[in-house]
């Protein structure tokens, strides 16, 4: 492995300078062609507005399944009889597809290219999402995998999009599109039980109707098939995943342990908080308020990473800010709720901005970027759920959230320790 180099995330696209064990033909792919360092953010957005709002669109559609459920699920349990450990199932399935699919995401895009594949990965999300309001118990589980599927695949390939095409404003598009996705989630939790109440009370409708704004990204996505048929083949070129890289490991292992606390908010906040003594609506809005504060240190994270050589710091402090409220919310004074929300929303925006930065910093081209991020998101999504299952698992057998709080902790202290040494300014080499 070369030796570390100052690497700041706005400037993470160049190219590798000839190493042992890099292979020149992997050389980042050209920018775009106004995509210049010197470019003020303003004159880079209104050079490049149809694929950025491309990109918003996709980012907004990568957890509405995810975090729509959440403040439904104590009515889709009570309707289908589910017990807290089957709707653990249901919490968990998604976040391990995103895991399992995103293997799937390099030979996709090898195959057919970036925008095609994100374009199929649309089409399946929105079918999945519409699949989850019939058919009962067998609609929601098949549906929740399409859905899963779908976000598996769109996610792996954002960050290679944006290494290829914007390596000089890497920092930027990445905390766009994390807003985005961060909007998509806190809308989805705060809509759906007013969206279902809207319709008569149908916990289905509540669900369904997500698909509607994954098929208007998809229509907004088509014009870029235009863009994909002047794509390089070199830049189709397939690069292994760094399975044998320590750094790959420790990056994978941190996107997938703050990814398990993340998923537990999605997929219980709501629960624990009407264990609490919240009604539905009160519940789905904290979750909402929550996750819309994330949008802060989404966008500031990769900003504030890319100012120090090291991230590990950074990460410290973003995980702290998580793991502590989300405790709090288990054990404090219910008075005290809101401040721990507030606490929470912020340091979950900045884990999550930091674990998406992470695989453009510690890469040097898109090629590479995409072999770490089909890594980090497949293996990391897969160890992402047992979270959530544990959470239905522990509360099912002893009744309580007090171990639950211990296996947040737990889970909090690992993310530490794979992040620490992931923030480490160094290059994952993939080949």
């Amino acid at each position: 492995m070369p030796s570390p180099t100052t690497t700041p995330l706005s400037t993470a696209g160049a190219a590798p300078s000839s190493t042992k064990g890099a292979e020149p033909s992997y050389a980042c792919a050209q920018p775009s062609r106004r995509d210049l360092p010197g470019e003020s953010a303003g004159a880079f957005l209104s050079h490049h507005l149809p694929l950025l709002v491309g990109l918003v669109l996709v980012a907004l559609n990568l957890r509405p399944a995810l975090s729509s459920l959440a403040p439904l699920l104590g009515q889709v349990s009570s309707e289908l009889g589910l017990s807290a450990s089957f709707a653990g199932v249901v919490t968990f399935l998604p976040v391990f597809c995103l895991g399992a699919f995103a293997f799937l995401a390099p030979r996709l895009s090898h195959r057919y290219g970036s925008a095609r594949t994100i374009l199929l990965a649309l089409l399946v999300l929105a079918a999945g999402v519409a699949l989850r309001g019939v058919f009962g118990i067998a609609g929601l589980l098949l549906g929740t995998v399409m859905a899963g599927a779908g976000i598996g695949v769109a996610g792996v390939l954002l960050p290679s999009v944006v290494k290829r095409h914007y390596p000089h404003h890497a920092s930027l598009l990445t905390g766009i599109y994390t807003m985005a996705l961060c909007s998509g989630a806190a809308l989805a939790a705060g809509a759906s039980v007013p969206l279902a109440e809207a319709f008569g009370g149908s916990w289905r409708l509540g669900l369904s109707c997500w698909a509607l704004l994954a098929l208007a990204a998809a229509l907004i996505w088509i014009p870029q098939l235009r863009r994909a048929k002047h794509e390089p083949k070199s830049e189709r070129r397939r690069v292994r995943a760094p399975w044998r890289s320590m750094l790959a490991w420790q990056v994978t292992l941190y996107m997938g342990l703050q990814s398990s606390l993340a998923y537990i908010v999605f997929g219980w906040l709501p629960t624990m908080l009407m264990a609490r003594g919240l009604g539905a609506l009160e519940a789905g809005l904290m979750m909402s308020v929550s996750v819309l504060l994330q949008l802060v240190t989404a966008l500031g994270g990769p900003f504030i990473a890319a100012r120090f050589r090291h991230q590990s710091g950074v990460i410290a402090l973003f995980l702290a800010l998580s793991v502590v409220p989300l405790l709090c919310i288990l054990l404090m004074p219910v008075s005290t709720l809101w401040l721990w929300i507030v606490l929470l929303g912020l340091g979950q925006g900045g884990t999550f901005s930091l674990a998406l930065a992470l695989l453009v910093l510690r890469t040097r081209n898109a090629q590479s970027a995409g072999a770490l991020s089909g890594m980090a998101q497949g293996v990391g999504y897969s160890l992402a759920s047992f979270g959530t299952l544990g959470v239905g698992l522990l509360h099912d057998l002893r009744g309580d959230w007090f171990e639950v709080a211990g296996l947040i902790l737990a889970i909090g202290l690992l993310a530490l320790l794979c992040g620490f040494n992931a923030g480490r300014d160094r290059f994952v080499e993939a080949g």
